[in-house]
């Protein structure tokens, strides 16, 4: 099997060593280094056409990923995220999980990330990837990428948690979830006010036994921000 270690603590590194005959497929442009003995080709991943077709349409990948293989013999190679942040390795097969908007960043060979349709509500409004949603199936290991620090979050059943959904990663599919505003229980009206005044508008609950990946960092408060406070044209004069 494949080798997969995070190295750095600051904008990781996926350093992935791969034996003879081995491959794994990456995000389009991912590859940093690769050793002479691997070869790169274009791909559209496990699922052909209307699966990239489809992943596209669900998260906002690149329609072709990159196949990277151990062709002529062992070899090692570098990924990197597409944005700053952390990395996370998860284990498919015991669990398996849906991905957030351009966490996928490779996985083994014996990994399929396929496209579910998720509710009208969860579309519109939960910020999880519109009409359809990444989520995994098969076994071996899979990174993701993080917009900022990665948060390991551990829901157990009785328990919900509230989270923005700005700043999911991925969370396992034997969790439920709903679309809400904050403080639900005050009523509609309460809810609606906490969420004017807390900056805070639809949030996700999510309820019964799993695991959630969370991101420190959100890209739209980000870009919202860096339009508020950049210099203009307009502000320069």
């Amino acid at each position: 099997m494949a080798e997969f270690t995070i190295t750095g603590e600051i904008d990781p590194f996926l350093h992935v060593s791969l034996r003879q005959g081995e491959s794994i497929l990456a995000e389009s442009n991912a590859m940093v280094m690769m050793e002479e003995s691997l070869t790169l080709d274009g791909s559209l991943g496990n699922q052909g056409v209307l699966g990239a077709i489809m992943r596209r349409m669900a998260n906002e990948e690149t329609l072709f990923q990159q196949k990277i293989t151990a062709k002529t013999g062992p070899g090692d190679v570098l990924l990197a995220a597409p944005f700053p942040g952390g990395m996370h390795l998860l284990e498919i097969g015991p669990r398996q999980f849906n991905l957030a908007d351009g966490a996928f960043l490779a996985c083994e060979s014996g990994v399929t990330v396929t496209n579910a349709m998720q509710s009208l509500g969860n579309a519109f409004f939960g910020g999880t990837g519109g009409f359809f949603i990444q989520t995994t199936e098969g076994k071996g290991k899979l990174a993701v990428a993080a917009f900022g620090s990665v948060f390991l979050l551990d829901v157990k059943p009785g328990q919900p948690i509230t989270i923005d959904n700005e700043h999911l990663v991925a969370w396992e599919t034997s969790l439920d979830h709903e679309i809400t505003t904050p403080n639900s229980a005050r009523g509609m009206l309460g809810g609606l006010l906490s969420a004017a005044t807390s900056g805070e508008a639809v949030v996700l609950r999510f309820s019964g036994q799993g695991q959630i990946l969370l991101a420190s960092r959100n890209k739209k408060t980000l870009i919202a921000w860096l339009a508020e406070n950049l210099p203009t044209p307009t502000r320069a004069s």
